[in-house]
């Protein structure tokens, strides 16, 4: 499978938190499927230490891309098309983190990696 974890997924991960599903951990541990960490993940962790909404993971701004690498994912950049599409979708949700990632699960064939319910209003297809 190719997997995009959804950036709470990440931190969890990261922090090896117990939130993350059995399902999802298992997932990301499967040495078969391909695990992306998009830049979305990585600006909407630098907006919230920023605002002070992380204190739980105070490197991961600093470390995330050392983070990211040292377990192997693959960064997902942002493009013109995932941008473009993540601004056209016909669906009420205002948080353009949640936008880029369906628009990058959707171009790419990724399964979100996520608990949040909000993707389904996209018609992401998500794991948890």
């Amino acid at each position: 499978m190719r997997l995009l974890l959804d950036t709470h997924t990440l931190l969890w991960w990261f922090t090896d938190d117990p939130r993350l599903s059995i399902t999802a951990r298992q997932a990301i541990t499967d040495m078969g499927n391909e695990i992306f960490a998009s830049a979305a993940s990585a600006w909407e962790i630098a907006t919230k230490q920023r605002l002070g909404k992380l204190d739980e993971v105070p490197q991961a701004n600093a470390r995330y891309a050392e983070l990211v690498e040292q377990d192997g994912f693959i960064h997902l950049p942002m493009t013109h098309r995932h941008s473009l599409r993540a601004g056209t979708y016909d669906v009420v949700h205002r948080d353009p983190f949640d936008r880029m990632l369906a628009a990058q699960s959707e171009f790419e064939d990724l399964i979100l990696v996520t608990r949040d319910p909000a993707f389904a209003a996209f018609g992401t297809r998500t794991l948890w």
